[in-house]
């Protein structure tokens, strides 16, 4: 498997798939660059005049909610019913669920639309599975294990791979199930980083879109290991996101073999 995971970050570099972006205003510089660092062609476009088309050309989908409003609303409505008829791979990035009604309002329309794979915290996959206690803004009050159930529950009723990001990634799809446990706390300081996670799924699904699992595996451990191994040379959050562009753009094959903390779940499917 780590085989795979590896040919699918290197198959990103070498064909630099065009990922379509609707993300919030918050993370846009920072997912593009990450996405450029790692060998994907970011574009990021939410004008109604041109959504259909864009994500015609794009090999991969990616909506994030983070600063909702309506017009982008309708934004991410039109762009998900052309992948869906399309059949191109798309991430929902579902910041915030359980925030306010009208996140989760919003949600509950774009899972309608089948989601390849659903990246978030583990407040907002419960939120999702509706068995949520809350968020603080968009930032998680739970574990990644806490959402584990919810999580498999999730992907069974939408078919999605699901992914909770944490100090320990779990990944499921209907009947299986990966953890990752890379990565660095430092991590955690700096904005966007589980919205670059996203991205960078949406890159690997572009390239190996039969396979929504391996490709969201893929994406996550390059994500770790390109962490913890800035954490090693940065003193800070600040120099750690200069260190980490490095690291997605410089990553050797022997030292994503030898750092990679990948295994198979044992949760009862």
């Amino acid at each position: 498997m780590k085989d795979i995971l590896w040919q699918t970050i290197q198959a990103v570099k070498a064909t630099s798939p065009l990922v379509h972006n609707i993300t919030n205003y918050v993370v846009m510089n920072n997912t593009a660059n990450a996405l450029l660092a790692a060998g994907a062609s970011p574009v990021m476009a939410h004008a109604h005049s041109e959504i259909e088309a864009m994500t015609g050309i794009a090999s991969a989908l990616v909506i994030n909610i983070g600063t909702l409003d309506e017009y982008w609303v309708e934004s991410m409505r039109r762009a998900v019913l052309e992948a869906e008829k399309l059949q191109k791979p798309w991430v929902l990035d579902p910041v915030g669920a359980g925030a306010t009604p009208y996140r989760d309002r919003v949600l509950e329309e774009l899972l309608k639309h089948k989601p390849t794979v659903v990246r978030g915290n583990a407040s907002e996959i419960l939120a999702l599975a509706s068995k949520g206690t809350g968020t603080k803004g968009v930032d998680s009050i739970n574990e990644s294990t806490e959402a584990l159930d919810a999580a498999i529950v999730l992907s069974k009723n939408t078919g999605a791979v699901i992914c909770v990001s944490g100090a320990e990634d779990l990944l499921v799809q209907q009947a299986q199930g990966l953890s990752i446990t890379n990565g660095h706390p430092l991590m955690a300081k700096i904005t966007g980083m589980g919205c670059t996670a996203t991205a960078l799924i949406g890159a690997c699904c572009a390239v190996l879109p039969a396979q929504p699992l391996l490709a969201t595996a893929a994406a996550m451990a390059l994500m770790g290991i390109a962490g913890e191994m800035a954490a090693e040379k940065s003193a800070g959050p600040g120099s750690l996101q200069l260190h980490f562009l490095d690291m997605l753009h410089t990553l050797s094959e022997n030292d994503f073999m030898q750092r990679l903390k990948l295994k198979q779940l044992d949760a009862a499917f």
